[in-house]
């Protein structure tokens, strides 16, 4: 069984690339977890996870993430990802929930809002604060927004 990640990190970014690969790479590269071996995980945060603003890694590490992504090669397309956690008021596990449209970044974050609101709802659980990263890219040629919380040792 793996160790239960102790620290998270939320990490917003978008790019443009050659190929849409690429710009997801590129992505990951601008949120700092380009040289990172993204492990996708469901939307648990552990109880008592502390949010770090940096991850402190080695390069290839294997590396827990909840994410959006979205890519485009539509000219002008206004694309956009966000990631939000929400802690409840008990020392219960917290919820993770990732979005990716094509719309605005705001519209992202509101989504998220809903979708962490419902989360507790259904487990029945007081929604006591909710953290949300986001990102938003108007397409060049081919662009990508992306939005993760990062679990770590």
């Amino acid at each position: 069984m793996l160790e239960t990640p102790s620290k998270y990190t939320l990490v917003a970014a978008a790019a443009e690339g050659p190929t849409r690969l690429n710009a997801f790479d590129n992505a990951l590269l601008a949120a700092g977890i380009g040289n990172m071996n993204l492990l996708r995980v469901s939307s648990i945060l552990p109880p008592g996870a502390v949010e770090t603003e940096k991850l402190d890694m080695p390069q290839g590490s294997l590396l827990p993430t909840a994410y959006g992504a979205i890519e485009s090669e539509q000219t002008g397309e206004l694309i956009a990802a966000a990631i939000g956690v929400g802690i409840g008021d008990d020392d219960q596990c917290g919820v993770i929930m990732e979005f990716s449209g094509r719309c605005s970044a705001e519209d992202a974050e509101a989504e998220i809002r809903r979708m962490l609101e419902a989360a507790f709802v259904e487990r029945g659980r007081t929604l006591k604060e909710m953290k949300i990263r986001s990102s938003a890219h108007r397409v060049q040629r081919i662009g990508c927004a992306f939005a993760a919380a990062a679990l770590w040792y």
